[in-house]
C-alpha cells in the first residue's frame, strides 16, 4: 500500500483536514539512518507532520523543522516541499531508551521535555518566515499543536504515530492535521474534541488497514470532503555535481590545501547519508576549474 497524503474540509468548510500515511517514507529514512526504534519514531513523526506541512505550502515553497531538545537525540532536522519530498535526519540515530510507563517507545524520553521547535519556511519573499514555540512535551503531536496555535494563530489538533518491529523496520507510519477555521460554533468545537480524545491510535487503525481518509471520518464523519492528494516521497537536494559545485566555490587556496594536507576529499550529506569521495586526481582537476572558471 502507497504512501499518501489527503487533503480536504469539513463541516461546511468550518475545519481544514490533512491526513497521511508515511510508512514508506519514515522506512526509508530509518534505512539511510540506521536509526533506533526510539529514534525512528521521533523522526518519523517529525518527518509526517513535516510532510503534511509541506503540502500546504504552494509552488517552489518549502520549509525546514529543527527540534531542539534536551533529549539524547540531539537535534532533528526535517525539509519538505509543497511536493510533499521530504528528507531529514537526527543528530543521534542510536538514541535508543526503554519503553515509558504505557510500553511504548519512549519519544519524549529521547526528544526531551525542553528546548524549543523551529519552523522556517522559504516563501519566495526577501526574508523567509520562521517561527518557534518551547518544548511542551517532546511526544511531538502536542508540540506542534502548540506551534499552529501560537505562531501561526489556527487553532488545530495534531495526531502523529511510527510503530516500529521487532527488527527495527518501520510498521506502520502516520498522522493528521484538523485546523479550525474562524466562526466554527462551539457545539461543532466540542463535538471535534470529543471525537479526538475518543479515537484510537493513530498507528492502531493504520494497522488495521485504514486509509487516510478514513482516519479523518473517525473525526468527523461522513462529512469529510477530499479535495487532493498527494504520494509523499523521500528526495534529497544532494548529487555529486552540487557536491563538486560547492568544492570548487571554496576557492583555488581551500582546495589546494585540500589537496597537499590530505591527498583526498570525502563529503557527508547528513539528510541522505551519502558519502561523496573524491580522489586527488580529482581534487586537481576541481581545482583546475578554479584557475580556468
Amino acid at each position: 500500500m502507497k504512501d499518501e497524503i489527503v487533503r480536504g474540509t469539513a463541516w461546511d468548510g468550518g475545519i481544514r483536514v490533512f491526513a497521511a500515511r508515511t510508512t514508506k517514507l519514515v522506512g526509508e529514512l530509518q534505512r539511510r539512518h540506521d536509526t533506533m526504534p526510539t529514534a525512528t519514531a521521533a523522526l518519523g513523526r517529525t518527518a509526517t507532520v513535516g510532510a503534511m506541512m509541506g503540502y500546504m505550502l504552494k509552488g517552489s515553497e518549502r520549509l525546514t523543522i529543527q527540534v531542539k531538545g534536551d533529549g539524547p537525540i540531539g537535534q532533528i532536522v526535517v525539509d519538505a516541499n509543497a511536493s510533499a519530498e521530504v528528507r531529514g535526519y537526527v543528530d543521534h540515530p542510536h538514541a535508543h531508551l526503554p519503553s515509558n510507563s504505557q510500553g511504548k517507545l519512549d519519544v519524549a524520553g529521547v526528544v526531551g521535555t525542553s528546548g524549543e521547535i523551529y519552523v522556517t519556511k522559504d516563501l519566495g519573499l526577501r526574508e523567509p518566515y520562521r517561527g518557534s514555540v518551547p518544548i511542551i512535551s517532546g511526544e511531538l503531536a502536542e508540540d506542534f499543536t502548540l506551534y499552529f496555535a501560537d505562531s501561526e494563530q489556527t487553532p488545530s489538533a495534531v495526531g502523529l504515530g511510527v510503530l516500529v518491529d521487532t527488527d527495527g523496520s518501520v510498521l506502520h507510519a502516520g498522522g493528521f492535521i484538523v485546523q479550525v477555521m474562524p466562526g466554527l460554533s462551539e457545539e461543532r468545537l466540542s463535538q471535534l474534541e470529543r471525537s479526538i480524545n475518543a479515537m484510537p491510535h493513530v498507528t492502531a487503525l493504520l494497522d488495521q488497514g485504514e486509509t487516510p481518509e478514513s482516519l479523518l471520518q473517525f473525526i468527523v464523519g461522513e462529512e469529510v470532503s477530499i479535495h487532493d492528494r498527494i504520494e509523499p516521497v523521500f528526495r534529497c537536494k544532494c548529487s555529486r555535481e552540487r557536491v563538486e559545485s560547492t568544492l570548487v566555490s571554496l576557492g583555488s587556496e581551500e582546495l589546494r590545501n585540500l589537496i597537499d594536507e590530505d591527498g583526498k576529499a570525502e563529503v557527508h550529506c547528513h539528510f541522505c547519508n551519502e558519502r561523496y569521495q573524491f580522489s586527488g586526481e580529482e581534487l586537481e582537476e576541481l581545482h583546475n576549474k578554479t584557475l580556468n572558471p
